[in-house]
């Protein structure tokens, strides 16, 4: 299928749940106060031990799913997206056709269902089917597991099913729980941190795991909605490293060709770059990684923030949940706090945020990496008007 590289693809609106809250409005009030999700919990179907994590109140995740009145039974994974996307159903339902395509992603999906020893609900195609289902998409919904890039690769995919013809709009959702499963495999890493972790800090000892989803419209249609946060998809690009299954390239390769890949098509310097969402995990090799490849870019002045001090890593949420983050506060011309960060802890200077940025911010940078080598980065521009 040929496909049209000229043509725009536009974001417009974007919702999220998570331990800070449901929707984005709460979730952008907590962080501008510097408030994490992060606590110290004591679950023995979890751990043996008290451990650091952001969990969504089961109590309140229930309640607010029964307020929808959906009907049905929904694992909690498939509550939080629903949730998520209700929004959205509300203002673009009526573009939910043939030309609307549905993208999920997800690293581990249902993983609670293997752990209750029922595999019947496990499969990630089940769970998409279900979801779309609900929310009433006519075409087959594309699932994405591809590790910790999966929800910012989302928009790239969503982005170049437009550019080819398949779709006009795209419905993205995205999301994981916090497991079992999960923990003890990064537990048997030793890349858990006996603290809320701290990314780029001097004193960072790891990971923190969390949950959350996130949901969002991409649309080749920039007046779709006449919203005052949309943002134009300008590039993107996907390398793989092809290093090790665990660890990342010790001088950023994957995410420095992804990074020059997004900036080749956006037809832009990277000097025109306002803030970065960056992926920042706490973990040793991975904040030096960036640190390497943010240099190599000539990014290291630029103002860049982590937001995993505030929802812990959420896997196959955190790179649409931490765009949805981003793009909200690029609107209201800010740059969020990096929380945790104190000390520069990597080899390469960065501009970690300390503090809430006011300035001017036109052009955004999101990355994301993941085990196997997986590197996305995609680049954003702020709609000035939509009547132009």
């Amino acid at each position: 299928m040929k496909t049209n590289s000229k043509l725009s693809v536009y974001v417009h609106q974007r919702d999220c749940i998570t331990p800070l809250g449901f929707g984005i409005e709460k979730n952008i009030e907590k962080i501008e106060q510097g408030i994490s999700a992060i606590h110290l919990h004591e679950s023995k179907q979890l751990s043996p031990t008290p451990f650091y994590g952001a969990m969504i109140n089961p109590s309140v995740l229930s309640y607010r799913f029964s307020e929808t009145k959906i009907e049905g039974t929904f694992s909690r994974l498939e509550q939080m997206m629903l949730l998520s996307a209700k929004s959205i159903k509300k203002d673009f339902g009526k573009f939910f056709n043939k030309r609307c395509g549905l993208i999920i992603s997800s690293t581990k999906g249902n993983i609670d269902a293997l752990e209750k020893g029922d595999i019947s609900t496990y499969y990630l195609h089940q769970l998409a089917q279900k979801v779309g289902r609900e929310l009433g998409i006519e075409n087959e919904p594309i699932v994405l597991s591809n590790a910790c890039v999966s929800g910012l690769m989302a928009i790239s995919v969503a982005k170049r099913m437009i550019h080819a013809g398949k779709y006009d709009h795209v419905l993205l959702i995205a999301g994981d729980i916090f497991s079992k499963f999960v923990f003890s495999g990064f537990q048997s890493f030793q890349a858990v941190a006996n603290e809320p972790c701290r990314p780029y800090d001097e004193n960072r000892a790891g990971i923190t795991l969390g949950e959350a989803a996130a949901s969002m419209f991409v649309s080749k249609d920039k007046n779709v909605f006449k919203d005052v946060n949309c943002f134009e998809v300008l590039g993107e690009g996907s390398i793989n490293d092809a290093n090790h299954i665990s660890g990342p390239s010790r001088t950023g390769e994957g995410l420095y060709r992804s990074v020059l890949s997004a900036l080749k098509e956006a037809g832009m310097e990277a000097t025109e770059i306002d803030s970065i969402s960056a992926h920042g995990t706490a973990t040793n090799y991975n904040d030096e990684m960036e640190a390497q490849a943010f240099n190599r870019l000539k990014l290291d002045k630029v103002p860049l923030y982590s937001l995993k001090g505030y929802f812990g890593h959420t896997l196959g949420a955190a790179g649409l949940l931490e765009t949805v983050i981003a793009l909200e506060f690029a609107s209201r011309n800010s740059v969020p706090q990096s929380i945790g960060y104190e000390k520069h802890g990597v080899t390469l200077p960065l501009n970690v945020t300390k503090n809430v940025l006011q300035q001017e911010v036109n052009v955004i940078l999101k990355t994301a990496s993941g085990f196997g080598g997986s590197n996305t980065a995609v680049i954003f521009k702020k709609c000035v008007n939509h009547e132009e």
